[in-house]
């Protein structure tokens, strides 16, 4: 793998962290993103370290410390100080097995304190009229709006990631068992449903997609209308954008937003947490536990319009 040089590193990374960041690529098999994401982070101890003298191999538990400080005076907010914690103890723990490091300066480190935000996510009936106004404005009997109403149904239907969307293959739908086989983070896969309307958005697109595919993207189920290249994220991203100008629904809305609303609506019906956990790909029940709180922001308006004694007299 060819290392970037990001802005922190004035010279070439330590070999360790190389062979690091070839472990990630080959056998943890990592996206180009991630890595890149680690390398930064890593690059950035790395050049603290040795402002301060020190070296991976050498350094302590109070070196690690007072990088972090230094990290919290330079205005880092708490979230990604975590997440520098994270590449940093990844590190050290294949140190340990791999590289016979003798010391973990990570044990006992802990980032500041935040609460963790809330996911922004939309409600039913604001799924409805992003998914169905658009189409009904537009002529519907156009590839382009096929395509996009297919993605945006399977985004909400199967609780997608934006990357996992593009990425899915014409092979990995099944629509007769409504289910497609998603392969997520850490080159993970996993079986999804995929709902009734998905499956025939999906299959007007299938009716439009033979005259356009180009031979590079043979086996890619979303494509460019005009390149016949599989559609990327941002291309995704920007026809979101178009829909939910068309909905006036006025507010943002991201691919991602269409996932924290199949979770949360899923969750607010079955109340299954691990069920929901397996679907979205979540590897810690932890981070699926987040829709928990989504719920009960949503019971709790409920009470607030319904309930006689929570009303506040006039």
């Amino acid at each position: 793998m060819k290392l970037n040089k990001p802005r922190e590193a004035s010279r070439p990374p330590p070999p360790d962290l190389a062979i690091y960041l070839r472990h990630l690529e080959s056998e943890r098999m990592l996206s180009a993103l991630t890595l890149e994401s680690y390398q930064r982070d890593l690059l950035r101890l790395v050049e603290n370290l040795r402002e301060a003298g020190k070296t991976l191999s050498d350094a302590g538990f109070t070196d690690l410390r007072s990088v972090v400080f230094k990290l919290r005076k330079e205005g880092l907010s708490p979230p990604s100080i975590a997440r520098f914690l994270s590449s940093w103890r990844g590190f050290y723990s294949f140190a340990i097995q791999r590289l016979r490091y003798m010391n973990n300066p990570c044990i006992g480190l802990k980032a500041p304190k935040h609460r963790r935000p809330l996911p922004k996510t939309l409600s039913p009936d604001d799924c409805v009229r992003l998914l169905d106004v658009p189409r009904q404005a537009q002529d519907f009997n156009s590839p382009l709006v096929a395509r996009d109403y297919a993605m945006f149904e399977t985004l909400y239907s199967s609780g997608l990631r934006v990357s996992e969307l593009a990425g899915l293959n014409l092979l990995d739908v099944d629509l007769k068992s409504g289910e497609a086989r998603v392969t997520g983070k850490g080159n993970k896969t996993r079986i999804v449903p995929v709902g009734k309307l998905a499956c025939e958005a999906i299959k007007d697109w299938l009716t439009w997609r033979p005259a356009l595919l180009s031979a590079e993207a043979a086996d890619a189920l979303f494509i460019g209308i005009k390149t016949g290249n599989r559609i990327g994220s941002r291309s995704i991203q920007m026809r979101l954008n178009r829909w939910v100008t068309e909905s006036g629904l006025g507010q943002a809305v991201h691919p991602h937003m269409l996932r924290h609303a199949f979770a949360s609506h899923l969750l607010q019906s079955s109340g299954d947490l691990r069920a929901v956990q397996e679907m979205l790909g979540h590897a810690n029940i932890s981070t699926t536990q987040i829709y928990t709180h989504l719920d009960w922001q949503h019971l709790a308006k409920v009470y607030d319009k319904t309930h006689p004694r929570a009303r506040r007299q006039k």
